[in-house]
């Protein structure tokens, strides 16, 4: 009886040891993919860096591609729980503002902390695309992803009535400025802070998306 009452707490207990356990190793690897490059980084060095035997490496991920998509998507959305930025509660509650421009301001400031993240790891992964098929495989995965997050943006800044261009301009626009590249250039090589940058980029996108003067519903972007 006194077994059948403790085997919950153990379960749960053993859960918990292996997310961190796997947190751990997702850490060491993202953390050894920047520092090193993703070719030259081996399941024993992560293993290592994560203070855990090779064999846990394997067991939790399989292989090395496999490691590096997990990686990859618990740096995009900052932790390893599965579930998409379109489905997580700041981007959600920018969809929900109705007034595009200010949506497109908060929507700036909530992508931010995502290219901060996402920027270096994205950055050694273009440098082992020629080498590593993994490394293509994950960028070319993530373009996708990006463009498809684009057009269901704009598809959303359509239906406020508010665009000053047409839906696909929208996500062109969206996708070429969502790929981390201007963060990186004014950020990391110029200095500017964050809110700065924040700043900018929902200015910028306000600009070149938000019809100026007054909105009807009977004159759409488009239309």
């Amino acid at each position: 009886m006194k077994g059948e009452v403790k085997r919950p707490y153990r379960s749960t207990r053993r859960r918990e040891q292996a997310g961190e356990t796997r947190r751990r190793i997702i850490c060491a690897a993202h953390d050894l993919f920047v520092s090193q490059g993703y070719g030259r980084t081996t399941i024993a060095e992560v293993a290592r860096a994560a203070g855990v035997a090779v064999e846990t490496v394997y067991a939790a991920f399989r292989n090395k591609p496999t490691l590096l998509r997990q990686v990859w998507y618990a740096t995009l959305r900052g932790d390893d729980q599965d579930i998409r930025l379109l489905d997580r509660p700041e981007i959600r509650a920018v969809l929900a503002e109705p007034d595009l421009a200010t949506r497109l301001r908060a929507h700036a400031v909530a992508l931010t902390p995502v290219f901060r993240r996402i920027t270096p790891l994205l950055r050694a992964l273009q440098g082992a695309t020629t080498s590593e098929p993994a490394a293509a495989a994950m960028l070319a995965e993530f373009d996708q992803r990006r463009l498809d997050a684009a057009g269901h943006y704009a598809r959303a800044a359509a239906a406020t009535g508010q665009l000053g261009v047409s839906e696909q301009e929208c996500s062109d626009i969206l996708a070429a400025t969502m790929e981390g590249a201007l963060w990186y250039r004014l950020v990391e090589e110029r200095g500017w802070s964050e809110e700065r940058f924040a700043q900018l980029l929902g200015t910028m996108w306000v600009a070149a998306l938000v019809r100026s003067g007054p909105v009807d519903g009977s004159h759409r972007a488009g239309a």
